[in-house]
């Protein structure tokens, strides 16, 4: 399949398209026949084989098995053991009612003391270093890793749409999960074959991927994300991060706060005793488990667990979840992860079509303790995933030879079904569909049509404005990629344009060059990552002004990105700029002698570094999306404007550090925080200085949202961004509130500014601008004087994840709220705005 972004395919499926099958699957509940009562803890298990199950906290069960099985037996103390047939190769769901055995048994004294299981805990935990994988100096191994994706809750009526009737094939594959008893139908199927190394000191890892087979896919970039580097979840850790939330592990140094434990049983396993402890979290709707492990009994490591996220977890779009981890004794020292799986349920609720996506790994030889040097690790000579040429040539027996265990007969016919789906006419015309939706692009053979919501839009200077875009598609061309618009207004009567190209050497590491020219209109002091555009219909929409502060501007950009590895980059950008006064934004300085009225010119160079250490990405063949990092983001800019180079007006240096970070402050939530430090040097006019970005709509994003566009100027400066999603630490606490799932978020952002006389002399002229720069000491000579320039801040609090994708914020400036102030400038000194996000 030629790819234009595998995501989509999953969506399109969502509304089309099979994986397990061939299985044996049992769930039910178990309950006292005379009291109705749930039993947890009884004993299920397939008759005549080792594989087994005990009832949860609310008596339910579930097992599945490949095993030729025909009964199951069902067996508590002080009940009658029943043993039931069941359907084999099916799915089943058998619901339990024992009777009372009427055992007369002796008489049990007990005797206040600790419960068992905490003792168990606390020697779990003070033997966590020695048991935890990570703490060993080095390891490596191979790893088999299938992921799988299905499409669940495919009712009849669900069957009989119009929209599947060239697809009535892929019903063939329907199954039922026991997990949830939802019915399924499979839509993606990977397995990965590879090689895996780790050392922890200086801290590194490395993937070689040897195989890898991809349903309906042949794309070398997609196969790294199919390995295994990117998914690794420990038990040993306090959190197990999950979709970037933290859970609370069962066997957490504080698990006695938010877990209670019961000692179920105990067996005899090659000598050693097997303690078995069942546990539910303490209190609802937190980032929890419940579930059951497995503890050896002289070194107190866990041998298997079984955890299963609380079904009121104050998570979005998760409704199910079961994670499964089995450990292995290693040349009787170590413990190491031998198996583990993971199901998810992705649905709004128990009724809705969603998808269930599962991972099943294993590990095998294991090699402890053998680290190879640093030029083996380094992603500067090799990448942290490393994609073998033949790893995509593989043929039948190389699998055959190398699966852990063999596949069904219905998993193998999922490769063949998600290759001939892809041939039917119709399943193309759903797909440009969705990516028109997702992208906001028209994809046709060699062209691209969009973005659409930028085909419309309405501004004080043009009025109506139309416009008219798109690029090259991944068929002309795999690197080279051309782009460009035409627009024009009704009321200003003017056509605007903009053409592109990038050229990709190669895309990971990616070295990409750039060339580009616009004459268009521009809004200063506006955020330039905001999902909303000057031009995009939304922001006319939710605009809370007429848009009069627009400039045009001719731009000419000319750029080399060199990436030295993911994560760390240099960018080298000539540019050359042309700014006229224009429309009823008429803020020039005209009287400034040494500017060639009305219009200035800049001509300069822009060399960028940004570092995000251990960042990932999916590279896909247009472009590449970040995963993120767990560390700072850092960045670096220098610019060199240059009098004379391409008729540029002026001599002049600016340079700006800032730092990005996503901080997990477990167990309060996260806080994002940006700092940002500038300086301008060079006599300039405020075009050209810097231009703190304010926010004129309704529309909540990374600005200073009470802060109006121009309204602040500096040449030296020092901003801050912090935001703390508590993630409903507090919510939780109230019952009407906890079932809304809803979240608290507060922020501060502020900036510290100064602006030297030289350029404050020049804005002296420029009336709608007198008091914009007031907060400036006119006779402040550095940023770092005694007397410190008056900052600007303003605080927001706000709720987040209404109906799970709205956020809404009440802010309020905490400064520059004089009254005269406020009348003259038109700037609100509270406000609410919203957006929409979506985070799980």
């Amino acid at each position: 399949m030629k790819q234009k972004n595998y995501i989509l395919l999953f969506l399109f499926l969502s509304i089309v398209v099979p994986v397990l099958g061939q299985s044996t699957k049992l769930r039910g509940k178990v309950t006292d026949s005379q009291t109705k009562e749930v039993l947890p803890f009884v004993t299920v298990h397939f008759t005549k084989t080792s594989i087994g199950t005990i009832t949860d906290f609310n008596g339910e069960y579930f097992l599945e098995t490949r095993e030729k099985v025909d009964s199951v037996m069902i067996s508590c103390i002080g009940y009658k053991t029943i043993t039931r047939p069941i359907v084999k190769r099916s799915f089943q769901t058998i619901d339990i009612q024992l009777e009372s055995s009427n055992t007369n048994l002796p008489e049990i004294v007990v005797h206040a003391g600790e419960n068992p299981a905490h003792i168990l805990l606390r020697k779990i935990v003070a033997n966590k270093e020695n048991n935890n994988p990570e703490k060993i100096e080095a390891y490596q191994y191979e790893v088999y890793n299938k992921m799988e994706i299905d499409v669940n809750n495919i009712d009849a009526k669900y069957r009989e749409k119009k929209i599947f009737k060239h697809f009535q094939f892929i019903f063939d594959y329907m199954d039922t999960s026991a997990v949830t008893g939802k019915n399924f139908l499979p839509i993606f199927i990977s397995e990965t074959f590879s090689d895996y190394y780790y050392r922890k000191k200086p801290k590194a890892d490395k993937e070689v991927i040897k195989a890898n087979k991809i349903s309906g896919m042949e794309n070398k970039s997609i196969t790294q994300f199919t390995g295994q580097i990117y998914q690794k979840i420990n038990v040993y850790d306090n959190y197990m991060e999950i979709f970037s939330k933290p859970f609370v592990s069962p066997i957490a140094s504080f698990g006695l706060l938010s877990y209670e434990y019961y000692l179920v049983d105990s067996a005899v396993e090659e000598h050693h005793k097997i303690y078995h402890v069942t546990f539910k979290p303490r209190r609802k709707q937190e980032l929890t488990f419940t579930g059951e492990f497995w503890v050896h009994d002289s070194t107190f490591a866990i041998k298997k667990a079984v955890l299963r996220i609380a079904k009121d977890a104050n998570i979005n779009f998760v409704n199910d979840l079961v994670l499964e981890h089995e450990f292995k004794h290693v040349n009787d020292q170590y413990w190491m992860l031998s198996k583990e799986s993971i199901f998810v349920d992705f649905n709004l609720s128990d009724s809705t079509t969603g998808f269930f996506a599962r991972r099943s790994t294993s590990y095998r030889n294991f090699v402890l303790n053998q680290p190879h040097d640093d030029k083996f690790y380094d992603r500067a000579t090799g990448h942290a995933i490393e994609v073998k040429d033949d790893a995509l040539q593989k043929n039948d027996d190389y699998w055959d030879n190398m699966r852990p265990d063999s596949l069904s007969k219905r998993e193998l016919g999922i490769y063949k079904m998600i290759d001939t789906i892809q041939e039917v006419p119709v399943y193309k015309t759903y797909v440009d569909i969705i990516t028109l939706i997702v992208s906001g692009y028209k994809e046709f053979k060699y062209f691209d049509i969009g973005p659409y919501p930028t085909m419309y839009s309405y501004n004080l200077i043009e009025g109506s404005r139309f416009r008219f875009g798109g690029r090259t598609s991944v068929n002309v061309s795999e690197n080279i990629f051309f782009n460009g618009y035409i627009a024009y207004g009704i009321k200003d009567n003017a056509f605007k344009y903009a053409v592109g190209s990038s050229y990709y050497f190669n895309k990971s590491p990616e070295r990409l060059a750039q060339i580009s020219y616009k004459d268009d209109l521009e809004q200063f002091g506006k955020d330039p990552n905001t999902l909303i555009s000057t031009d995009n219909i939304l922001g006319s929409i939710f605009s809370r002004t007429v848009a009069t502060k627009l400039n045009r501007v001719r731009e000419f950009d000319a750029s080399y990105e060199h990436e030295w590895f993911p994560g760390f980059a240099n960018t080298l950008t000539l540019k050359r700029r042309k700014i006229f006064t224009y429309g009823t934004s008429d803020i020039m300085p005209k009287l400034f002698d040494t500017l060639p009225a009305p219009n200035i010119k800049t001509s300069e160079f822009v060399l960028n570094t940004r570092f995000a250490y251990d960042e990932k990405f999916i590279v896909g063949k247009r472009d590449r999306t970040s995963i993120g990092t767990d560390f700072p983001i850092l960045q670096a800019n220098f610019v060199l404007g240059i009098k004379g180079l391409l008729k540029g007006d002026f001599n002049y240096q600016k340079m700006s550090f800032s730092i990005d970070h996503d901080l997990n402050i477990n167990p309060f939530g996260h806080t994002f925080y940006t700092f940002e430090y500038g300086k301008v040097f060079g006599q300039l006019p405020f075009y050209l200085l810097k231009m703190h970005e304010g926010n004129e709509t309704y529309w909540y994003n990374n600005a200073f949202n009470l802060m109006n566009y121009y309204e602040f100027v500096s040449d030296e400066y020092l901003s801050f961004k912090i935001t703390h999603h508590f993630d409903g630490l507090f919510f939780n606490k109230i019952p009407l509130l906890r079932k809304l799932k809803l979240r608290e978020v507060v922020a501060i952002n502020g900036v510290f500014g100064s602006l030297r006389t030289e350029n404050d002399s020049i804005h002296t002229i420029l009336k709608p601008f007198e008091y914009g720069l007031g907060w400036f000491s006119k006779q402040q000579k550095s940023y770092f004087g005694v007397h410190l320039p008056k900052p600007y801040y303003e605080l927001s609090a706000g709720v987040e994840n209404i109906l799970s994708i709205i956020r809404i914020d009440a802010l309020w400036r905490m400064s520059y709220i004089d009254p005269t102030y406020v009348k003259e400038h038109g700037v609100s000194t509270f406000g609410i705005r919203a957006t929409l996000q979506l985070r799980f």
